[in-house]
C-alpha cells in the first residue's frame, strides 16, 4: 500500500459504541462511591456530592443510542494528518458559494459541542437570514479529544494542531476558509491567524488570552468594565486548578478519569462554570460531552494537550490576521487593551449580556448570528 495515499485517505465514519461499553458504563454508575462530602456540600472546594448524585441519576436514564443517532445525523469522516488520526464532521451548505468555516472546540469537549449551530450556519435562510451568509462546515476533534485517538507521539501543541487543520482544509479542497473557536479552539484559531496560510479569511473567537505585561501605561487605558474582567481572571485562576494539573501531571490525573465516569464528570466542572450559578449548559449536554470523552477514553489525550503546550510552547507572536472577538457575560473577559497588543488587526468586537464559556451549547442562535456577522464584514 502507498503510505502517502493511505494517510491522505478520507473515510466515512459512524459513531457506534459497542453495547458492552454502554453496559459497562451503566454498571460503573450503579456502583458509584461518592467521596466524603465537604462540610457544606457546596462548590467552594470543588464539585459537590449533591450535584454528582443528581447528575449520576440523570446519566443512568440517558439514552445513548438516541444521542448516537443525533450525532450520526450529520456526516462524519476520518483521515490521518501528520501521522495522527483526525475525526471530523463535514457538512456542505445547500447554498452555492458558501464560505468554508472550520469550528474548533473547547476543553473539555469535542466536535459534538457544535451540533446545535450546524443548521443555523449552513442554511441561514431557514432562520430568516441570507443565502450569502451560508457556510460549509468542517468540525474536527483535536488530537486526543473525542474520536481523534489515539495520540501517537508528543509535540501536539496548538500550533501543530493549527497546521494539521490547515492541511485538512486543503485536503478537502478548500482554498480559502475562516475559523471560529472557543477556549482550546480559540488558541488554535489564533495560531491559524499567526500561520496566516494562503486564502485564510480570518478568525472569530470567544476569547483572546492576553494578560497584563506589567507596563503601567496599559492600565491607564483600562475602562471600568476591564477591572471587572481582571477580577474574573483572578477568580478563574483560583478555581481552575485543572490547568496546573493537566500541564504538569496529566497521566496521573488521567488514571482516575479513565477508570471512573463520575470522576470524569466531576473533573469537567468547567461546564458548570465551577458552580457559580452562571452556566446555561443543560445537564444533558454536559452528560453527552462527558459520555463522548468516556466512550473514547479521551481523558489522557485531553489532559496532555495542556502539558504539550507547557513543554513545547513558543515565543509570544503577534497575530496580524483579521480577528473578531465575542465576549459573553459569564465567560473569560477579554480585555481589549491587552488583546490589541497581541493581535493588531481586531476588526470586530461584540459583547453579549447572556451566555458563557460554552456559547455553542448555551446560546447557539446568538453565536451563529455573531459568526455570520463577523464574516459578512470581511466580504
Amino acid at each position: 500500500m502507498n503510505t502517502t495515499t493511505a494517510q491522505s485517505e478520507i473515510r466515512p465514519f459512524r459513531v457506534e459504541v459497542a453495547q458492552t461499553d454502554i453496559d459497562d458504563l451503566s454498571a460503573r454508575l450503579g456502583r458509584t462511591r461518592l467521596p466524603q462530602p465537604a462540610p457544606a456540600d457546596d462548590w467552594a472546594t470543588g464539585t459537590p456530592n449533591h450535584y454528582l448524585r443528581n447528575a449520576v441519576e440523570r446519566w443512568k436514564q440517558l439514552d445513548w443510542r438516541a444521542i448516537e443517532a443525533r450525532i450520526n445525523a450529520v456526516p462524519h469522516f476520518m483521515t490521518e494528518v501528520d501521522g495522527q488520526p483526525i475525526h471530523f464532521i463535514h457538512v456542505v451548505s445547500p447554498h452555492g458559494g458558501a464560505t468554508p468555516l472550520l469550528l474548533a472546540h473547547t476543553y473539555p469537549g469535542s466536535s459534538v459541542d457544535y451540533l446545535d449551530v450546524i443548521d443555523r450556519l449552513i442554511d441561514p435562510v431557514a432562520y430568516g437570514g441570507r443565502a450569502e451568509d451560508a457556510f460549509d462546515l468542517v468540525i474536527p476533534d483535536a488530537p486526543g479529544f473525542g474520536f481523534s485517538n489515539p495520540v501517537r507521539e508528543t509535540g501536539w501543541t496548538t500550533a501543530r494542531v493549527a497546521r494539521a487543520y490547515d492541511a485538512l482544509m486543503r485536503r478537502l479542497g478548500y482554498e480559502r476558509y475562516g475559523v471560529h473557536g472557543s477556549d482550546n479552539g480559540a488558541m488554535v484559531a489564533r495560531e491559524l491567524g499567526i500561520l496566516d496560510p494562503e486564502g485564510f479569511l480570518g478568525l472569530h473567537v470567544l476569547q483572546l488570552f492576553s494578560f497584563p505585561s506589567g507596563d503601567p501605561a496599559e492600565f491607564e487605558r483600562l475602562e471600568p468594565a476591564d477591572y471587572a474582567g481582571l477580577e474574573h481572571m483572578r477568580w478563574f485562576q483560583k478555581v481552575g486548578g485543572y490547568n496546573t494539573m493537566n500541564a504538569s501531571r496529566p497521566q496521573t490525573v488521567a488514571a482516575g478519569l479513565s477508570d471512573s465516569p463520575v470522576g470524569l464528570l466531576a473533573y469537567s466542572e468547567l461546564f458548570e462554570s465551577f458552580g457559580n450559578g452562571t452556566s446555561l449548559v443543560p445537564l444533558d449536554a454536559v452528560l453527552t460531552a462527558v459520555s463522548v470523552a468516556w466512550f473514547t477514553n479521551s481523558a489522557a489525550g485531553m489532559s496532555r494537550a495542556y502539558w504539550e503546550n507547557a513543554q513545547f510552547g513558543s515565543e509570544p507572536t503577534v497575530n496580524h490576521a483579521p480577528t473578531g472577538v465575542a465576549v459573553f457575560a459569564d465567560d473569560f473577559q477579554t480585555i481589549r487593551v491587552f488583546a490589541e497588543r497581541d493581535n493588531d488587526n481586531i476588526v470586530h468586537w461584540s459583547r453579549f449580556p447572556q451566555g458563557g464559556h460554552f456559547a455553542a451549547l448555551e446560546v447557539p442562535d446568538v453565536l451563529a448570528d455573531e459568526i455570520r456577522a463577523f464574516f459578512a464584514e470581511l466580504r
